[in-house]
């Protein structure tokens, strides 16, 4: 028992393995923690790496039996849906051109896919999986982890319950600064693969935090995007994929939106923001400062919601872990779609397959949607920031 919070019991937990996420790679780090907070995966196998050698190595480091530590992702699908043991989950976390046949093998191997973002490096991969997924009836969630924000889902709930009226204005930035110079050139591992079109795709920071930016927008308001018109461009002389982007927004309500995306942007780290308004008030949120939610009913002075404080509703305490005034954030984001993953395949060991309605995570369509809208931004600048539908 947490703050404001159970994790559902089960037969142990659910018996995870891993596609990438080897020596000297960022997000498998990060995913393996954020399985292990709440005590409902276990890791117990894993293709750490397209280098067997060091995908064998990166095993003995995690202490995996190497038995299980295979040298591709099709062996260890294969292998493992074979074992009375086998994983029931696999985390896919590879560059983004290995999201698609990954997450196929182990569909087709009747297991579970929890899936880093974006989706695919292409609408039509994406579009291929999702009928896969609804064929397969298994749950495919996609790591969107700024959703499993507390103070994300109670903006969230505030926007549903009618607090701020109808949305007239959302406005989602996600800068950075880290790619201001070639650091690809250098041999940095997570800057080569952002940047290389046959990795990414053709988006880049548009594909690798635009993504973000717009899946929150979405997520939170529950608007459908109808047009866009984007303005992209590679600063750094000499990079293939654009490391900037402005995005006008329409939504099919008649909201407007704005979205800013940068890797190229001195003096910010990881400054991911949302500011949504409507007719009877607005709220703020920033990741950098993610335990607080600001909120302004119209006419009223500014209101300061803090996590597992007060103002702070149900949909905020289920997914709190810590009393209030103790920083929660990064991992304990990605945790919750982990938590809610594992909610989502537990119920689908029972006769109806669905969990609790109050469980929500980005799935498939989330993923096929982030993927289109990549796409619809690339189109739109080719033509000189056409309205481009998505």
């Amino acid at each position: 028992m947490v703050s404001g919070k159970t994790i559902e019991s089960g037969n142990g937990p659910i018996r995870l393995g891993m596609v990438g996420g080897g020596q000297g790679a960022f997000i498998g780090g990060v995913h393996r923690i954020a399985a292990r907070i709440d005590g409902e995966f276990q890791l117990v196998a894993g293709a750490l790496s397209s280098s067997p050698e060091k995908a064998k190595a990166s095993a003995a480091e995690l202490g995996l039996d190497p038995a299980r530590s295979y040298g591709s992702f099709q062996e260890m699908a294969k292998s493992e849906s074979k074992r009375a043991d086998g994983i029931e989950a696999v985390s896919i976390v590879t560059p983004n051109h290995m999201h698609w046949p990954a997450a196929k093998a182990f569909l087709d191997a009747g297991i579970h896919v929890i899936c880093d973002k974006p989706l695919t490096s292409n609408l039509a991969d994406a579009k291929k999986l999702a009928a896969l997924v609804a064929k397969s009836g298994k749950v495919f969630v996609l790591t969107h982890n700024y959703t499993g924000y507390p103070m994300i889902r109670q903006a969230r709930d505030m926007v549903q319950k009618g607090q701020l009226g109808e949305i007239r204005v959302v406005q989602a930035e996600y800068p950075q600064d880290w790619l201001t110079t070639k650091v690809e050139d250098t041999g940095a591992k997570q800057a080569v693969w952002r940047t290389d079109p046959k990795q990414s795709g053709v988006g880049g920071a548009t594909g690798d935090i635009g993504t973000h930016a717009y899946n929150l927008a979405r997520f939170v308001t529950g608007l459908e995007l109808d047009s866009l018109s984007a303005d992209l461009k590679a600063f750094v002389p000499g990079r293939l994929l654009d490391d900037n982007a402005h995005v006008m927004l329409r939504f099919k309500s008649g909201a407007k939106g704005m979205l800013w995306a940068s890797q190229v942007a001195p003096g910010n780290e990881n400054a991911l923001k949302l500011r949504v308004y409507g007719t009877k008030g607005g709220i703020e949120w920033s990741q950098e400062q993610p335990n607080h939610l600001w909120f302004t009913p119209f006419g009223e002075p500014k209101q300061l919601i803090t996590r597992a404080g007060a103002g702070a509703g149900p949909a905020a305490a289920r997914v709190s872990r810590v009393p209030s005034g103790h920083p929660e954030g990064y991992l304990e984001g990605f945790a919750t779609i982990y938590a809610e993953a594992a909610r989502a395949i537990r119920a689908a060991r029972r006769k109806n397959g669905k969990p609790a309605k109050d469980v929500v995570y980005p799935t498939i369509a989330d993923g096929v949607e982030g993927v289109a809208f990549v796409e619809a931004c690339v189109r739109s600048s080719n033509k000189n920031a056409a309205w481009t539908k998505l």
